[in-house]
């Protein structure tokens, strides 16, 4: 059992895809009576299951998953979404005498769950963020992105266009101050005590798993799955269908692409995120890489480490 006085209260298993966090974090919630919060911002839709690659009630064994399959594919979900039901589900773990265990690769995912940020302490104006809203609602986050671009091109290359919450916030900062958020020191404050992990793979044998994995998922039915999707009211244009390996096939389909040249496309566009993710999560506060060798293995030496 996770000794109650640890200081550490949140345990973040993050990286690239296709690393094995997934299995990791299972055989850690096993041991440190856990359970986990998905950080994964395609595991977030209902039916987007093979593309996502989300973990089978096999998979999961038995150890408890929360922020997954809880938004319509056809509906826009933010991080301020994803940070309110995240949080929930750590404090209600934490209440419980349980060990949050936040596991994906979606870094803004992840710093939304763990940080408050600042943002230069710059006011807010109710009227300006209606007005987002309204532009967000007529014509979709990606329309505010593309404005962030013209004002703050620096912000704008590292904030996901999905990622409103954030976008607003810089427009917003712009719009009050003629300052450029990218010019503001931001602090951040963490919310939980956490300890963070990630896998270090070389990055050819990395490269390898995420074509294999690719393989595999259109094996398993990935083109049917986006199909199904498309014909029961979701768009191209959906939010849910930005994701890679769901644009890739839309856009084959469209194009009448063959399977394979799908599956080059895919590989490249996620052999090309994991390496941003690798960028990203590197500057997460004390996280540790750790050389893979067998999950379980590996989840007793993080409990040990922690908890002693």
């Amino acid at each position: 059992m996770v000794q109650a006085n640890s200081l550490v209260k949140v345990i973040v298993i993050c990286g690239p895809t296709g690393s094995g966090k997934s299995k990791l974090a299972v055989e850690l919630a096993k041991i440190c009576n856990g359970e986990i919060i998905s950080a994964d911002s395609i595991a977030i839709y209902k039916g987007l299951n093979i593309g996502a690659a989300k973990p089978t009630v096999e998979e999961q064994d038995g150890v408890i998953h929360h922020m997954i399959d809880v938004c319509a594919p056809t509906l826009e979900f933010s991080v301020a979404d994803y940070k309110e039901q995240g949080r929930r589900f750590i404090d209600d773990v934490l209440a419980r005498g349980k060990t949050p265990i936040i596991c994906g690769g979606t870094g803004y995912y992840i710093d939304a769950l763990l940080y408050d940020f600042s943002y230069g302490n710059c006011p807010k104006s109710q009227e300006f963020r209606d007005e987002c809203d309204k532009i967000i609602a007529d014509k979709g986050c990606k329309a505010l992105h593309q404005r962030l671009a013209i004002v703050d091109p620096e912000t704008a290359s590292i904030l996901h266009e999905n990622d409103a919450m954030r976008i607003v916030r810089a427009l917003e900062i712009y719009h009050l101050t003629g300052q450029r958020k990218s010019e503001i020191i931001d602090q951040k404050t963490p919310v939980y005590p956490f300890k963070a992990y990630s896998y270090d793979f070389v990055r050819e044998e990395l490269y390898q798993r995420i074509n294999l994995r690719v393989e595999k998922m259109f094996s398993k039915g990935l083109i049917d799955e986006i199909k199904g999707l498309l014909s029961s009211g979701v768009t191209k244009e959906s939010q849910s269908m930005q994701g890679i390996g769901y644009k890739e096939v839309v856009f084959g389909l469209e194009e009448g692409q063959d399977e394979k040249t799908m599956i080059e496309a895919v590989q490249q566009n996620t052999r090309r995120y994991a390496k941003r993710q690798i960028t990203w999560f590197k500057r997460l506060e004390g996280i540790q890489f750790i050389k893979p060798t067998q999950p379980i293995l590996d989840a007793i030496s993080i409990k040990e480490e922690i908890y002693g």
